[in-house]
């Protein structure tokens, strides 16, 4: 579920368990801020049952709740619409320290915010708050967290009406419920019999119609009456001697074995509808019920009985109902037995969501919990968990090692493991001392087998011990003069390593069930925890250097919210500094502190993430990293970054300009590219001889972003787009030419010829270039240009007079021109920047390919800061319809492919091409800034589109008909605005939803947000139609249509002047 776990329980909701763990799964939003969380141990132990910690628990909520409501007394009336869900972690169990509701398992939850270990309590939390819950009316959900319950995606229950008592019943076969509680009810659900460990033929009287028996499968529900009365339960003897407020009012402890909510309580309230219904007496019902528990039944009979209610049996089902079991068809109930080797299994089970990693021999982690180191070799069917081991291991098939640290490898390795083996090590308290105790078992072993054979064996189990392996005190802890036992000692002998009879004798030993009482479950779970974060840093590691797409943000998260924030920054520094061969992972590892940095600031606080980045604090390091010095650089940043943690503001400027520093590696790997671009010398023409370029504009048809960097070369980018004329001419266009003086005259302008604005920029002094590099400068595109093609360079100790002299002989002049509005999402400023390029290399003599100017147009913009991808100048530089594609690697390389289409088709899609000014200009830097953000953190929705993207610009490519290519527009829009949420003005929605019945497809041009809408219309020549519907719509003003027109050449050179 996407949901957070426990949306249905409103506050307050209860759970009631014994561990507070829960409050982690709070804060990493597994359960509701706001939600109440209790744990409540039994008030007598051993032998209070289930039911008897069900009232106490009851008890404990409800007196909570009067409470926050401002009473000074338990009262029942703050149950009124209290969703309450009572949690039973249940009895220890062997394979787990922790217990059953603490056992991880190898289950992937791709929607966690916050990464954390899978349990089997956050598993039945899942299915419990999401679909087994919901719906129901105010009251008490009980269940235990010993099994784990799968229910079908479709299921749902009905609550109209419904008062009483409910429980769910969950399929299982004859062989499976012979050794479980099965109910047998009548076919409105209603409980007529509750059988456990019955004989085959009492088991299949309870047979569904789909085959199966209605297991006894955990959840049951009180509704709101009941309660009332459960809860009187804690002043009436004897039933007060199981909650906490009786004993402490002087109440004898309850005297029976234990309360079972199934067979004191449940059973009770069938037997009683029983007798109701056939007149016969309760006594009668009693002496039919002993084989159940006959004690435990009478203490809750004669405590909830009213005597002097006149017809008795009627006014007990007026207050309990009958109970009412829910069979569920195809789902599945799982209990975690005492068996080994089912448990293994259920670890190692293949599936779509629970799926083990213990076959992959990698030298750093089996699941989450596990840390391998060198050759350890882990064949299928073994599970390691909660472990750092050094290799060389072998792990056997069928074995289970559990709870190792690193100093146990050396033994391990010493040892003549065979299939199914189970090793675990248990972290136990003995008084004021914490030690660890190793144990080992078979997986087939039977821990319940009496061994009569062995009458009088004491040092084995004493007297009067169950002489069951549970019971054996095997386990070595404590030598007589050599204090711990380590794993060398007990373990290693057991197995038939060194050691003596006579030497395991002499230590003192424990058995496993008084291991698994003597539990630090606190210091277990620590453990396990510092385990859990040192392999999130190695497996954050492991992403970055083999650039993995997986998201790494929830692994940030859970190490802030555990304080681990320190380590995991220190490790990122570490990946950054050490990416020097690819400086596209320093740059995504600087981009990854930034997220670090958020995520310390917290949730919507400090401010934007977007915002400036150039405070002077952090210019020596940016500097640094301009030098190429990436260590020294890595370094200063996290000099500065110490002093910006203090505050939440502070964080997220420091993480903007980690953002910024991220960037000029990024910029310096796309630059990588300049190996490609090919200039040669040729002939000098003569001195005010004008060197004139115009280009089309491009429409992209599919695969835009994935030409962004990082995207391009991280992930591999296919883009197709058209070049087009619009209103029938080429709207971009530069001319160059020397002159005697030397300066650059630098000339721009924009709009057609009678509304054009011109600007004007001399540069006489080198020092003018200074912002060349600073995107909204002055004239930066063509100063840019100026230091990119080599016109000049800078910073220099030759001034720019005598630079210009001595190379081209005087200055050089040159006018760019755009009749295209600002923000078109038609690719004019990287068109605009191949143009004036071609000018000057033609102006200054020189030689260039089309491919060379795209790739000086990628170099340029990084130059330029303003970053952007390589298909507007594909679009614009190539004529025609045609594919480029880039590669998952740097350096970043550019192949274009013409499309092979036919005249007539070519004609057709001129015919049905129209474009659409919206009157909203865009800003696709911001778009930009945010995308990349989201790229570099691996969101999960960014990642599929941008596969997504190169598949449809795959099927563009291949379009041979114009409803398939309408069809492949449509796809991109969707995508886009994917990538970039906001890219969709409501303006923008609404001209689109006019347009729709006209149209095969549609979509903004460029990045969206604004410009250029075009459209592949369902008739040719649909230009006035367009007009006519834009004009008739509501609310649309400013926009314009435009005829297209394709261009078969691209870049064109005009005679020279």
């Amino acid at each position: 579920s996407e949901s957070p776990l426990g949306t249905f329980w409103q506050t307050p909701m209860f759970l009631c368990v014994c561990v507070s763990e829960l409050e982690v799964r709070q804060q990493r939003g597994g359960l509701l801020q706001g939600t109440l969380l209790l744990t409540v141990s039994d008030p007598q132990e051993p032998g209070l049952g289930s039911g008897g910690a069900t009232l106490n628990a009851l008890l404990v909520a409800a007196e909570h709740l009067s409470a926050r409501a401002g009473y000074t007394v338990v009262t029942a009336d703050v149950l009124d619409d209290a969703h309450i869900l009572i949690l039973h972690t249940g009895r220890d169990f062997p394979w787990d320290s922790c217990g059953r509701a603490f056992c991880w398992l190898p289950v992937e939850k791709p929607a966690q915010t916050v990464q954390g270990p899978v349990c089997c309590l956050d598993m039945l939390l899942d299915c419990l708050s999401n679909q087994v819950c919901p719906g129901s009316p105010p009251g008490v959900w009980v269940c235990s967290t010993d099994m784990i319950l799968t229910m079908p995606t479709t299921f749902k229950m009905s609550w109209e009406g419904f008062s009483g008592v409910r429980v769910l019943a969950l399929p299982g076969d004859v062989s499976y419920a012979a050794n479980h509680g099965v109910y047998f009810a009548d076919e409105q659900g209603r409980v007529r019999d509750i059988i456990y460990k019955g004989s085959e033929e009492r088991i299949r009287r309870a047979a569904q119609p789909d085959g199966m028996v209605p297991l006894v499968s955990g959840p049951v529900f009180f509704c709101r009456r009941v309660l009332e009365r459960l809860l009187k339960a804690h002043v009436t003897p004897p039933l007060d001697g199981c909650t906490y407020m009786g004993m402490d009012s002087g109440a004898p402890p309850i005297q029976v074995c234990s309360l079972h909510l199934y067979f004191s309580f449940l059973i009770l309230i069938f037997f009683t509808s029983l007798c109701e219904r056939t007149g016969l007496t309760m006594e009668d019902t009693e002496r039919h019920y002993s084989p159940y528990g006959y004690v435990s039944f009478y203490v809750v009979h004669h405590s909830l009985y009213m005597p002097n209610v006149p017809s008795y049996y009627k006014w007990f089902i007026s207050v309990f109902g009958f109970l009412l079991a829910v069979y569920v068809p195809g789902g599945c109930y799982d209990y975690l037995t005492l068996s080994g080797r089912e448990h293994i299994g259920r670890l190692t089970k293949k599936g779509t969501e629970r799926d083990t990693l213990s076959h992959i021999q990698v030298p750093y982690w089996q699941w989450r919990s596990v840390v391998l180191e060198g050759d350890v070799s882990v064949a299928s069917g073994a599970v390691i968990q909660h472990c750092h081991l050094q290799g060389p291991v072998d792990v056997h098939s069928g074995c289970l090692l559990s709870g190792l640290e690193v100093t146990s490898s050396s033994h391990i390795q010493q040892l003549a493991l065979t299939n199914d083996h189970i090793i675990q090590g248990h972290h136990i308290q003995l008084g004021e001392m914490k030690i660890t105790v190793y144990t080992v078992l078979g997986a087939y072993d039977d821990l319940k087998v009496i061994f009569h054979q062995l009458n009088g064996r004491t040092d084995l189990w004493g007297s009067g011990r169950s002489q069951s392996l549970m019971e054996a005190r095997l386990f070595p802890v404590f030598q007589p003069r050599g204090g711990a036992v380590g794993l060398e000692v007990g373990v290693c002998w057991l197995l038939g390593g060194p050691g003596a009879l006579e030497q395991w004798r002499a230590v003192w030993r424990l058995s496993l069930r008084e291991v698994l009482s003597l539990t630090d479950q606190e210091g277990e779970l620590r453990w396990r925890e510092a385990l859990f974060f040192q392999v999130g840093r190695r497996r954050v590691m492991d992403n970055l250097k083999s650039q993995s797409d997986r998201g790494l943000l929830p692994s940030f998260r859970a190490a802030v919210l555990g304080g681990q924030h320190e380590e995991l920054l220190c490790t990122l520094d570490s990946i950054a500094a050490g990416s020097g061969e690819n400086l596209g992972v320093a740059a995504r590892c600087l981009a990854c502190i930034a997220d670090v940095l958020a995520c310390l600031a917290g949730e919507g606080r400090g401010g934007l993430r977007s915002g400036p980045a150039a405070n002077p604090a952090w210019s020596h390091a940016f500097s640094i990293l301009e030098q190429g010095d990436l260590l020294g650089g890595v370094q200063a940043l996290a000099t500065e970054r110490a002093k910006w943690l203090s505050r939440p503001d502070l964080l997220v400027r420091a993480a903007r300009h980690y953002e910024a520093a991220g960037q000029v590696l990024l910029r310096q790997a796309v630059m990588l590219s300049q190996r490609f671009i090919y200039i040669g010398q040729g002939e000098v023409p003569p001195l005010g001889e004008w060197q004139d370029v115009e280009c089309p504009a491009r429409l992209d048809l599919s695969g835009g972003w994935s030409d962004t960097p990082p995207i391009a070369f991280e992930h591999g980018g296919v883009v197709v787009n058209v070049a087009v004329k619009v209103d029938g001419r080429r709207p971009i266009g530069a001319r160059a030419r020397r002159i005697k003086e030397p300066r650059l005259l630098l000339v721009s302008s924009s709009g057609v010829q009678d509304d054009a604005i011109a600007m004007e920029t001399v540069c006489e002094r080198l020092e003018d270039l200074k912002d060349h590099c600073v995107p909204y400068a002055p004239a930066a595109l063509l100063k840019a240009v100026c230091v990119c093609s080599g016109l000049v360079t800078y910073p220099s100790r030759q001034s720019l007079d005598e630079q210009l002299l001595q190379r081209w002989g005087g200055g050089v002049e040159i006018h760019t021109w755009s009749l295209l509005p600002h923000g078109s999402g038609l690719g004019t400023s990287s068109i605009l920047a191949g143009a004036v390029l071609a000018a000057v290399y033609r102006c200054t003599g020189r030689t260039y390919d089309t491919d060379s100017l795209i790739h000086a147009v990628l170099h340029l913009e990084q130059m330029l800061t303003t970053g952007g991808g390589w298909q507007d100048q594909v679009g614009g530089l190539v004529g025609g319809v045609k594919v480029a594609r880039s590669k998952a690697c740097l350096p970043l390389r550019v192949e274009v492919e013409r499309l092979p289409l036919s005249d007539d088709f070519l004609l057709s899609l001129q015919q049905h091409l129209l474009l659409v000014y919206t009157g909203k200009t865009r800003l696709a830097r911001n778009l930009l800034q945010d995308t990349v953000r989201r790229w570099y953190s691996r969101v999960p929705s960014i990642v599929e589109n941008a596969g997504q993207l190169v598949d449809n610009a795959e099927e563009c490519a291949r379009a041979c008909s114009l409803p398939r290519l309408g069809a492949c527009l449509e796809r991109y829009w969707g995508q886009k605005k994917v990538m970039a949420p906001g890219c969709e003005p409501a303006a923008v929605r609404t001209m689109m939803d006019a347009l729709r019945p006209l149209a095969l497809g549609q979509t903004l041009a460029g990045a969206g947000g604004g410009g250029f809408l075009y459209l592949l219309t369902r008739q040719p020549q649909q230009g006035e139609a367009v007009r006519q519907v834009l004009n008739n719509t509501q609310g649309l003003r400013d926009f314009s249509v435009h005829p297209v027109e394709l261009d078969m050449d691209g870049i064109s050179l005009l005679k020279s002047s």
